[in-house]
């Protein structure tokens, strides 16, 4: 064999594995990109609430609403708007620290901004309970910094700061109604020079009460000597998109509908980024409702009309348009085909990107265990107030990644054979939740199905037994189908798959769609914990 003829062999091998490497963020369940220069909403059909975006040079960051889950703030990356991969967290633990090492649902990060100013990104985020906080840094990979309070207060929501030509930093955001007492209002405030803390009183520059009720989620822009505030109106499932337009700061503002759902069966379009390309494009980043699933992110076509936008198409010239199923790709170079990681084989040094605890996770939660190729999570007890899964904090969890699909674990469960019950499974996560676990028992191993009606509320789970597990190893399977229920089986061996239970219904969580993920507890502490070893979790069509 030729010199010539082994380099050929080596190079066509090399190109293969990097393009198993590429591939491995290649959904199996959702692919926006249509591959013949179209795409199709959703861009991304997983529940990235409130998305905020922008573009650095050829490069474009979105970020979105993380409540409780840790570590929070997602960071995804697209060379094109359509093609996304989760790249990071800002977030990697979510202060007041003691405050979420409990679950909190519903609570921590709400609607985020991010901006880059200066050769430095920045991120500010409102918790309803606590403030208004800001992160920054110089790669948006991270280090991020750790959280600083711009403002203390209870109910300041959806932050978006805006620095000025002339050197002054203003902060738009609204009010929660639920913690402030108020709400449909958008304010301004200035900030001091370096962004770090508001050093004047709010001024009212909009009021939703009417025309807008549910007016939040605000993000301020500056264009042709014009201030635009786009925000989003009329409730999450039932909204509109408007846009304010003022030459001063302050206002007074115009206001003009520049997106609804029209005849289009994508409800409550709204909130979320405007962005242009190198090109002199604009485009409108968004979400969708989609209950169980959650909100969604789409794109939109977006044009500028005697300085007002319009987003989607807009077919009876009336200036507010509807959002689009289906439509060309920006013709922007660089783009790849990639989708947030759903499959984790747990073969690298680090868990992938999209896991999530429901709290700060402690050290001996879990581990990888790169010789062995799998991730280990210890046994933990289970907290006096904990009634169920809801309030579990460590619960290792993941979005659904679409309509329908097919997420199969494989694991060895290793049981304290002095303990009775310690459980380790696969579960959803919502306000109602179903699972399928193997249970230790007296005498023996067993399969079992699990139901949580009204978890929320602190109702204990019920459990099923289904059968005897011979083995260790075993692998849990859930499907999802497009009805939005989903069904639990188990095998043995990887082929044959039994089916365990009922199919259930899916529902939301608090704010957020439902999640699926794995976990281990034990009804008692002990200086030597059982274990699972979580050899791979795939997501498959």
């Amino acid at each position: 064999m030729t010199n010539k003829v082994i380099a050929f062999l080596i190079g066509c091998m090399t190109a293969a594995a990097s393009g198993a490497q590429r591939q491995t963020n290649i959904s199996q369940v959702w692919r926006p990109d249509n591959g013949n220069g179209t795409y199709t909403n959703p861009v991304i059909n997983a529940d990235y609430s409130d998305p905020d975006a922008i573009r650095v040079g050829d490069d474009f960051y979105m970020t979105a609403s993380s409540f409780d889950a840790v570590p929070g703030l997602p960071i995804l990356h697209s060379r094109d708007l359509v093609n996304w991969k989760l790249i990071g967290h800002a977030l990697k633990r979510q202060p007041p620290y003691d405050v979420f090492a409990k679950t909190q649902h519903g609570n921590g990060v709400w609607a985020p901004s991010i901006r880059y100013h200066k050769n430095e990104f920045f991120i500010y985020y409102p918790d309803p309970d606590f403030g208004i906080y800001m992160i920054r840094s110089k790669h948006i990979t991270g280090p991020w910094s750790e959280p600083v309070l711009v403002e203390a207060g209870s109910g300041l929501i959806d932050p978006c700061p805006l620095w000025d030509a002339d050197g002054k930093v203003y902060l738009v955001h609204a009010y929660a109604g639920s913690r402030a007492g108020i709400k449909s209002i958008l304010v301004v405030k200035e900030m001091n020079a370096e962004g770090t803390r508001t050093i004047t009183a709010g001024r009212i520059v909009f009021d939703g009460h009417g025309q807008d009720p549910t007016l939040e989620g605000p993000k301020c822009y500056k264009r042709n000597g014009y201030y635009y505030i786009f925000a989003p109106a009329g409730g999450v499932a039932t909204g509109w998109q408007l846009v304010l337009r003022s030459k001063n700061i302050y206002g007074p503002y115009e206001r003009k509908v520049v997106m609804e759902q029209g005849n289009t069966p994508i409800n409550g379009p709204h909130q979320g980024a405007w962005v242009d390309t190198k090109d002199g494009t604009d485009w409108f980043l968004h979400f969708q409702d989609k209950g169980a699933i959650g909100r969604v992110v789409h794109l939109q076509p977006m044009k500028w009309n005697d300085n007002w936008p319009v987003i989607g198409t807009d077919t009876d010239n009336d200036g507010i348009g509807n959002p689009v199923l289906v439509y060309k790709k920006p013709l922007l170079k660089g783009g790849i085909l990639q989708t947030p990681q759903e499959t984790d084989e747990f073969n690298d040094l680090d868990t992938g990107l999209q896991w999530q605890w429901q709290a700060n996770p402690a050290a001996a939660w879990s581990f990888m265990y790169p010789s062995k190729g799998v991730l280990r999570l210890f046994a933990q007890p289970l907290p006096p107030e904990v009634k169920n899964l809801w309030d579990l904090p460590n619960l290792l969890l993941q979005k659904f990644p679409g309509d329908a699909f097919t997420a199969t674990a494989k694991m060895q469960f290793i049981p304290n054979e002095k303990i009775i019950g310690e459980k380790a499974g696969l579960t959803t996560m919502a306000l109602n939740y179903a699972g399928i676990a193997v249970k230790k028992k007296k005498d023996g191993l067993y399969i079992v199905t699990t139901f949580c009606e009204n978890a929320d509320k602190g109702q204990p789970e019920t459990e099923t037994e289904v059968a005897r597990l011979d083995d260790h190893t075993v692998y849990l399977r859930m499907q999802f189908y497009t009805d939005t229920t989903y069904q639990f089986s188990y095998s043995t061996d990887g082929r044959v798959f039994k089916t365990a239970g009922s199919r259930v219904k899916a529902v939301p969580g608090k704010w957020i769609g439902i999640k699926m993920g794995c976990y281990i507890t034990s009804p008692v502490k002990t200086n030597d914990a059982g274990f699972v070893d979580l050899d791979w979790f795939r997501v498959t069509k």
